[in-house]
């Protein structure tokens, strides 16, 4: 029987659905390198590559502290993976936890800034300076969990460019490491000395960061993060007010004083500027002051009325001893 004129418009018909359902599943695969092609990022050139990363071979299933010691190293403090071994490396899970590789950083001054799970923002990062810690699974058949710098990349090759493993210089196409990518939820970190804010930072994010900076310890450190956060969002209100939370801790009372003036200029109801800005001249010995600034932060209904009362009294109390 011949066949119907319609039958080999039905067959291209059917081919082109194949292609359309084949196209969606790579889609689902890949969505992010998909979304690069539609919208690549706005001010991100197509190419970059950080050449002075350094690269610590790792031949022992500890990708954690070389990953890491490349990071820490490029951002200025000098580590060796074998230094970091005993902070991030659990022999009985033969691997790194991500929890120890924000940590650690932290303990040396240094600020670990988790990534928002995109494409665009670890693009962002690499092209701005900061080499990317990514965490991969790169088993063939089951779950190898793996650590790697990404220090470059090229789009109109397709190209990323990791620190991994034994390779100085691993190539990989930015399909492939999605794959492996997407299987940790795009987990990403960057590395930064304390006044250097990623590039893909928000405020609320970088905060967050700096609260871990402050559990390390390093109080000039700390200090540093905040100033720089307070340049970047001039009229951030909680970075003024961290900003001087911890000029205070350190002993240096003028600065933090003046950065609350400052805050309270633009934020002249703000019971917490008050309340912090009266405590500081207190302790300056300025009480009299400080009394005609916690005047102004009565309202019984703030919720940090107690704060308030009890920096009151406590200025009351110095001024009755003539201080």
């Amino acid at each position: 029987m011949p066949a119907s004129p319609t039958t080999p418009h039905l067959a291209r018909r059917l081919l082109l659905g194949a292609a359309v359902l084949l196209l969606a599943g790579c889609s689902s695969l890949i969505p992010q390198t998909v979304g690069l092609r539609d919208a690549w990022p706005a001010g991100v050139p197509r190419a970059a590559e950080l050449t002075q990363v350094p690269f610590y071979p790792d031949d022992q299933y500890q990708c954690g502290p070389a990953a890491l010691a490349t990071a820490m190293t490029f951002s200025g403090r000098n580590m060796t993976p074998a230094s970091l071994v005993n902070d991030v490396w659990l022999p009985s899970r033969r691997g790194s936890l991500q929890l120890e590789m924000l940590a650690t950083p932290r303990r040396h001054g240094r600020v670990s800034y988790r990534l928002e799970p995109s494409y665009a923002d670890l693009l962002r990062e690499v092209a701005a300076g900061n080499p990317v810690i990514v965490l991969q699974d790169v088993g063939p058949m089951f779950a190898q969990w793996h650590y790697a710098v990404v220090n470059g990349y090229d789009y109109e090759t397709g190209t990323i460019l990791l620190r991994s493993g034994l390779e100085r210089r691993q190539e990989t196409s930015f399909t492939a490491f999605e794959r492996t990518w997407i299987q940790g939820g795009y987990w990403a970190m960057v590395v930064t000395p304390p006044d250097r804010i990623p590039a893909s930072a928000t405020e609320k994010r970088w905060l967050e960061a700096l609260l871990g900076l402050a559990r390390g310890g390093d109080k000039d450190a700390t200090v540093q993060g905040y100033a720089a956060a307070l340049k970047r969002w001039p009229d951030s209100l909680p970075a003024a007010v961290g900003l001087a939370n911890h000029l205070h801790e350190r002993g240096s009372l003028e600065e933090a004083a003046n950065v609350l003036r400052t805050a309270l200029q633009k934020n002249p109801e703000s019971v917490i500027v008050l309340n912090n800005l009266a405590q500081t001249l207190s302790d300056q010995g300025r009480n009299t002051e400080a009394l005609g600034v916690i005047r102004r932060a009565g309202d019984p209904q703030s919720p940090f009325a107690g704060e308030v009362r009890t920096t009151r009294q406590l200025i009351e109390e110095r001024l009755r001893k003539g201080g």
